[in-house]
This record gives C-alpha cells, sequence and structure tokens, in this order.
C-alpha cells in the first residue's frame, strides 16, 4: 500500500514536528503532543493530524536510526568474514544505542504504534540472528550464544555505558570497550600453538 505525497505546507509541517521531537528526545524530555505543538509553533490538531499519539512521533524519530542498522547489517552478511562482520554489526548497534535516545524506548517497547516500526524490527532482529549464525558455524563464536541472547546483551552494554556519562561521544567509547570486554567471553578460546614444539 502506497501512502500519496503530502503537500508541500503538510511536508513542512510533518518535518518541523519531527526536528522538534528529534530534540525533546535527544534532551531527555518525554514527548507529549500538545508540547511538541508549542514549540514547534504549530496548532495541536495540525500534530495529531500528522502523528495520533506520542508513540507514533517516537517511532518516526527512531526509523532513520533503525533503516540505517538494518541496512548496515545486510551488508555485513556480504562479507567474507563471519566474524568480523558479526562484530562490527554488534558495535554499531551498541554505538546507535548510546547516541540515539529513540532507539532503546523503541525497540524496548512491548507494542508498536506505526506497521513501519514492527517491519523494521523484525527486520533487524532477523539480520542479526543471520550474522550470529555465520559466525557461529564459522566456528567463531560459542555455540551455545542464540539470537535470544543478543538483544539483552546489547542493552546491558548500552545501560552501563550510560550510567558513567551524559556525553553521547564519552558514551559510544565506552560502550565500544564494554563489547569489546563482553566478546572476549562470546569467542571460542583456541589453544595457543607451543612457540617451541617438539623436534
Amino acid at each position: 500500500m502506497t501512502t500519496a505525497p503530502l503537500r508541500k505546507d503538510a511536508a513542512r509541517n510533518w518535518e518541523r514536528i519531527v526536528a522538534v521531537a528529534r530534540g525533546l528526545v535527544d534532551e531527555g524530555t518525554p514527548l507529549q503532543l500538545n508540547d511538541v505543538a508549542r514549540r514547534a509553533q504549530l496548532g495541536v490538531g495540525t500534530v495529531y493530524r500528522h502523528f495520533p499519539t506520542a508513540e507514533a512521533l517516537l517511532e518516526t524519530v527512531a526509523t532513520p536510526c533503525l533503516e540505517e542498522l538494518t541496512a548496515q547489517g545486510e551488508q555485513a552478511l556480504a562479507a567474507e568474514d563471519p566474524g568480523r562482520a558479526f562484530v562490527g554489526f554488534l558495535t554499531r548497534t551498541v554505538e546507535a544505542q548510546v547516541t540515539d535516545a529513540s532507539l532503546s524506548m523503541v525497540t524496548s517497547a512491548p507494542t508498536d504504534a506505526l506497521p513501519r516500526t514492527t517491519e523494521l524490527k523484525q527486520s533487524l532482529w532477523s539480520v542479526g540472528g543471520r550474522l550470529l549464525d555465520r559466525a557461529r558455524d564459522a566456528g567463531v563464536v560459542r555455540a551455545d550464544l542464540t539470537s535470544g541472547d543478543l538483544v539483552p546483551l546489547m542493552c546491558g552494554i548500552a545501560y552501563a555505558a550510560s550510567v558513567h556519562s551524559g556525553d553521547p561521544a564519552v558514551r559510544a567509547d565506552t560502550a565500544r570497550r564494554y563489547l569489546t570486554a563482553l566478546l572476549e567471553g562470546l569467542c571460542e578460546q583456541r589453544t595457543p600453538q607451543d612457540p617451541h614444539p617438539a623436534r
């Protein structure tokens, strides 16, 4: 089903509403449509016509990040090195979680307001699972690690990184360090070769 394009004035209003909402999310302010309307200098009815609920607006704010992560995951599936592709995907995911406040709220929500959100979340979980399967089949991650483990593990890292700083760049650096430490527990331990083999 295709959606008819918005008129120019309606498109401008839509963009203004989303931009205001993006700013509120970034500053940690809960989205309230009346507040968004006031800050966007638009009528409340205009905001409600575009976004009937705050959840729909929040999901719209998160959509570009979800789309980018999904696209990056699809690209990673084409990489030759399954282990590097898997680690790269996890790294980008956890960086997004600590730099885009909308992502964690939307991905952890039990229900979705928009069909597009459900589609993107399912695609993201699917691509993450396929990347894990490739890495596991290649023997570079633990055999007992499942796709159901990935979301809570990534959320745990994001939460731990967010505790230490409000600065997104610092949070991202901390999250990368924590992910590296976690991966040491996920990766199969290989027996080091004897540097002085028996002759």
